[in-house]
């Protein structure tokens, strides 16, 4: 292989954009402790005891087994300092491990259990990007099961601060047990106030669901891997121009794949499907953007002209200033610059 060919080293990379990044599922030991002192809450004080609070273990088999790990997470995060704190911690933190970027998603009605209102909710973690000094936006992530009427706070929620460090709307949960399609006239209401969102679709749930998002008008796909089972899907993808947000450390820990030489990167990319890599809930999962990266790269051979594929695709599909896009771009072709 040709040197400008040889991949380059993930610990090199100081260009990362994480397009699909839940904050409850990143808060990491030392951003839970600094949260859990300053609000009196206890926590173990062995890190292996606290470990096992957030992260997924050899019993998880499902999403919802997955989803299990997030109530302790949430109750970290039910205060306006609490929410300040968690977002500039996880920035500081990502930021040093190569992110340039990031779209932080979390759901801010389940941040309203003491007092605080949906608005109170995002204006602290917007605080929080401010305080970071690291680009980023919120994406806000209406529920799966929840209130209808809080769902549709949500969609308020987010077109009152839509650029204003809110840049889209998200659907998160039981994917299989609350379809998509549940939620058409929800999401229609987002498109009627101008709201871009991408959905989680393709995860727990088959490819139907995938095209459930692209008929309710998803821009992006939350996940989408389970596009590949559906011969048809990967060319619609394509010839949209959707791009996937794809997690692979994720998708096995919820069993959607039994290892990472069975999961489809190639396969979609071979299709022309816009795809980009993320982390997904990092702390629960016990990985790093760099390790997604690395992981692939040595899993799948790929070539440097194929890992800037995907650091310019992850770029152009996020929802960041067109300027903001520009410059990151240039970092791109400076970190690869053989």
């Amino acid at each position: 292989m040709r040197k400008r060919d040889l991949p380059p080293r993930p610990e090199d990379l100081d260009c990362l954009v994480d397009l699909h990044l839940h904050l409850d599922g990143a808060l990491s030991p030392a951003n839970v402790r600094a949260l859990a002192a300053m609000q009196g809450i206890p926590v173990p004080s062995d890190e292996d005891e606290l470990l096992r609070l957030l992260r997924v273990d050899e019993n998880c088999h499902s999403l919802n087994d997955f989803l299990t790990k997030f109530a302790f997470p949430c109750s970290l995060l039910q205060t306006a300092d609490g929410l300040r704190t968690a977002v500039r911690n996880l920035l500081c933190e990502i930021n040093e491990q190569g992110v340039a970027y990031a779209e932080v998603r979390f759901a801010p009605q389940l941040s309203t259990e003491k007092g605080l209102s949906q608005d109170n909710a995002v204006e602290a973690a917007l605080a929080g990007i401010a305080e970071s000094g690291v680009p980023a936006q919120l994406i806000l992530c209406c529920m799966r099961g929840a209130d209808p009427e809080v769902n549709r706070e949500t969609v308020k929620t987010a077109k009152k601060y839509l650029g204003r460090g809110v840049c889209a709307l998200d659907l998160a949960g039981a994917e299989a047990l609350f379809p998509n399609a549940d939620y058409a006239e929800l999401f229609a209401e987002a498109r009627r106030l101008g709201v871009p969102f991408t959905l989680h679709a393709g995860e727990a749930d088959g490819p139907d669901s995938v095209r459930t998002a692209l008929d309710m008008g998803a821009c992006r796909i939350g996940h989408g891997v389970r596009a590949y089972e559906d011969p048809d899907l990967p060319a619609l993808l394509a010839g949209r121009g959707i791009p996937l947000e794809l997690c692979p450390t994720s998708n096995l820990c919820t069993e959607v794949f039994p290892d990472l030489s069975a999961y489809p990167l190639r396969a979609l990319m071979d299709a022309g499907v816009t795809v980009t890599v993320n982390t997904d809930d990092p702390s629960i999962e016990g990985t790093t953007l760099r390790t997604e990266y690395r992981r692939l790269i040595e899993t799948f051979a790929l070539t440097r002209p194929e890992v800037r594929r995907l650091l310019n695709d992850a770029i152009r599909a996020s929802f960041a200033p067109a300027d903001l896009k520009k410059r990151l771009l240039a970092r791109v072709r400076e970190a690869l610059r053989a």
